[in-house]
């Protein structure tokens, strides 16, 4: 039996940056509890909920390789989640405005007897945004389904100043290093 790689995300992002690395992969969403245990290192967030997800499609892929990820928005030392509100959304984007944030996205390859986890960091400075940018861009309301409130790939490019680091991590899955540690997870365990 062949094993195959499954992306354990439901975000339609990943799904089409996971197309650059390979067609043959099949997308599942996982239902998991994505509740941070307290005290949880803010740096440490998404490798674990990278890793409850992986572990929660191995159940029901045993015999593939899983790939699980999380992306998170961080400043201040704080998260900045999905905005559950046209408020808490202007919230963020005021936090952000004119300021440097990070943005993280860990990714855990799994198979039964082996596990990768790594994370990339690519830091993004927004340029100072007036009242008006701000509630334009929520009436877009491209905020709400993404962590920090605002889509890199869509209308929020128009918030960016600059970026360090992968652009691709920003959007939800940092393809250049998966794509090596997948190939790397593959030969050193010798899969597929």
């Amino acid at each position: 039996m062949t094993m195959k790689i499954i992306l354990a995300s439901a975000s339609p992002r990943r799904r089409e940056l996971m197309k650059l690395i390979t067609e043959d992969f099949k997308a599942v969403s996982t239902d998991t509890d994505e509740t941070l245990p307290e005290n949880i290192n803010t740096f440490k967030a998404s490798e674990y909920l990278a890793g409850i997800k992986a572990q929660s499609a191995l159940k029901s892929f045993p015999d593939d390789i899983i790939i699980g990820c999380d992306t998170t928005v961080i400043i201040d030392n704080k998260i900045l989640g999905k905005p559950k509100d046209s408020n808490q959304c202007c919230e963020y984007l005021e936090i952000l405005s004119g300021r440097t944030h990070k943005v993280i996205t860990s990714c855990v390859i799994l198979s039964k007897r082996s596990r990768c986890v790594f994370s990339e960091i690519t830091e993004v400075t927004f340029r100072r945004l007036s009242e008006n940018d701000i509630k334009w861009y929520i009436s877009t309301c491209e905020p709400f389904d993404k962590a920090g409130g605002y889509g890199i790939q869509g209308k929020g490019s128009l918030l960016v100043e600059k970026i360090n680091g992968d652009y691709f991590n920003v959007v939800g899955l940092p393809v250049s290093r998966l794509n090596q540690e997948l190939k790397n997870f593959i030969k050193e365990n010798d899969l597929l």
